[in-house]
């Protein structure tokens, strides 16, 4: 007896993120008045003016940075990285630190790459200082911090050398203290897979993609706190921090955790903030891309949840601890 097929099921429609912002778009545009007279008021035009110049100054690093990302995700095996470093660990950290400057992106980016670093038999505490300076020592995220202070050059100078005093730190702390069995190890599948299906150009794509998505989502998010900071937080609740330079310091630092920027948009956002001094916009600017709330989990994801329990804390410290020594050398009180 033969069996009958079953009919074919009919494909649920399942409306897209591209349709939602179309819906949207013509329903801005049909009750467009309604809409200006709702929102015809001063506090939110300040803060749309803000959010609109955060992410506009910010974008082409951003897109820049993801590009680059991606070409290097692709193109460039981590073997070269790993020929590039000296056999001795103390001397490979400070240079996996300085390596870092030729990955531009964010912090999204350099995870991954440092576990792929261990796996293929690069110290781990090398490793580890090229996670913290990628993202932190790159051209892009020096430019966007002197596109984002032009009137105080030494803010470039004294980011960079924070940063990079904050991965070596790191990787030297891990050399003396770290464990093996702190970390877990992870497979990387899902990149072999698309290497093997679809070449480089897949690779590419993807990375750039994923990197894009997951940065302009912090970065409407730090455009959207920072119009809400310049609008609900007065000039003079600042005050108080511009005289005590320790609050300022913690507060920042703290901010710079919670925030959880791009590392390629966090300088915009900063140097928006009124009221502070030069000091404690550093420590967020080098505290930001070593620790914060998405990086924790990345690394949890990454290395497992024993490592960042005791890692996060500690670049924290170490963090705050370079940031305010290079700043009390190069920028003093300002």
């Amino acid at each position: 007896m033969t069996k009958i097929a079953d009919p074919p099921r009919p494909r649920r429609r399942v409306v897209t993120s591209l349709e939602v912002l179309c819906a949207l778009l013509v329903l801005a545009v049909l009750f467009q008045q309604q809409i200006s007279a709702l929102l015809d008021v001063p506090a939110l035009r300040t803060g749309s003016t803000v959010f609109v110049a955060v992410c506009v100054q910010a974008m082409p690093f951003l897109v820049l940075g993801v590009l680059i990302s991606g070409l290097i995700a692709a193109f460039v095996p981590p073997e070269l990285l790993r020929r590039m470093l000296p056999a001795n660990t103390a001397v490979a950290v400070p240079v996996a630190g300085v390596v870092g400057v030729a990955l531009p992106g964010c912090e999204c980016a350099s995870v991954p790459v440092a576990r792929r670093l261990m796996r293929q038999g690069v110290a781990p505490a090398a490793a580890l200082a090229f996670l913290l300076a990628a993202p932190a020592v790159n051209p892009i995220v020096l430019v966007s911090t002197a596109v984002a202070f032009p009137t105080e050059p030494r803010m470039v100078l004294a980011r960079f050398l924070g940063s990079l005093l904050t991965a070596c730190a790191m990787g030297w702390l891990w050399t003396r203290l770290g464990r093996a069995e702190w970390l877990a190890e992870r497979a990387l599948r899902r990149v072999e897979a698309h290497r093997a299906d679809g070449g480089r150009w897949v690779v590419f794509a993807e990375s750039a993609r994923h990197d894009l998505v997951e940065a302009g989502g912090f970065l409407v998010l730090g455009g959207l706190t920072s119009a809400v900071f310049n609008v609900a937080v007065p000039a003079q609740w600042l005050e108080p921090l511009a005289g005590q330079l320790v609050l300022g310091v913690l507060v920042m630092a703290v901010l710079a955790v919670v925030l959880a920027l791009c590392s390629e948009a966090d300088a915009f956002v900063v140097a928006s903030m009124p009221g502070l001094p030069l000091l404690p916009k550093l420590v967020f600017l080098v505290v930001g891309p070593a620790v914060d709330l998405k990086l924790i989990a990345l690394q949890s994801g990454a290395f497992g949840r024993r490592f960042a329990a005791r890692f996060a804390p500690a670049t924290f410290v170490v963090a705050i601890v370079c940031s305010v020594a290079v700043g009390a050398l190069l920028l003093g009180g300002a």
